[in-house]
């Protein structure tokens, strides 16, 4: 997924996810480690950090707060 999609996907699918648990994006899109946290800072959500899906590709992870 390029921009704008990681975090289009995110807000899709923040409510399958309740509060509290985590929901992430996995992308090789560079401008999503700006994009995701500035997202979540935008909408109220914790960025928890940048992992490696079993791909090897980054993983986005983020707790829903509410």
């Amino acid at each position: 997924m390029l921009c704008p999609m990681p975090v289009i996907e995110l807000g899709r699918h923040l409510a399958d996810v309740e509060v509290g648990e985590l929901l992430a994006v996995v992308t090789h899109d560079v401008a999503a480690a700006v994009d995701v946290p500035a997202w979540c800072r935008m909408k109220g959500q914790e960025y928890v950090g940048t992992d490696v899906a079993d791909d090897g590709a980054p993983r986005h992870v983020v707790r829903r707060l509410g």
